[in-house]
C-alpha cells in the first residue's frame, strides 16, 4: 500500500456552484473510519448549498479569502485561518473574489 499521494494523482471532484476538490487520502492509503484529507477551490461569491456530515471535519485556509458559515455563525477566512466543522453541523462556504479563489485543505474524522 502507498501511503501518501500528490495532488497531481489525484482525479477532480466538481461538486458544481463555484466549488470543486481532489481527494488525497482515503481509504485507498490507510485513512479508515471516515479519516480523509484533500484540497477544495471555492469560486462562487455566494455561499455553496449547505452541507451535513457524520464526521467531523477541519479546515486550513492555504490561500485567498472568503466566508465560512457553520451552523448559524458566519466569519471570514484569510490566509491561515483554521477552523473545525463537528458530526452533525450545517456548513457552507465562498470566495470573497471571482479572480482569487478560496484554497482550504481539509481532513475528515471519525466522531
Amino acid at each position: 500500500m502507498k501511503y501518501y499521494v500528490s495532488i497531481s494523482e489525484s482525479k477532480k471532484e466538481d461538486s458544481g456552484n463555484g466549488h470543486y476538490s481532489y481527494p488525497l487520502l482515503n481509504e485507498s492509503n490507510g485513512c479508515t473510519r471516515d479519516c480523509a484529507t484533500g484540497i477544495s477551490y471555492y469560486t462562487a461569491l455566494e455561499y455553496t448549498p449547505p452541507a451535513v456530515h457524520e464526521f467531523h471535519e477541519g479546515f486550513m485556509v492555504l490561500s485567498g479569502k472568503g466566508y465560512a458559515k457553520v451552523d448559524k455563525e458566519e466569519f471570514p477566512l484569510d490566509d491561515q485561518i483554521s477552523f473545525f466543522v463537528p458530526a452533525g453541523k450545517e456548513h457552507a462556504l465562498k470566495s470573497q473574489s471571482e479572480d482569487e479563489p478560496l484554497v482550504l485543505f481539509w481532513f475528515h474524522a471519525q466522531a
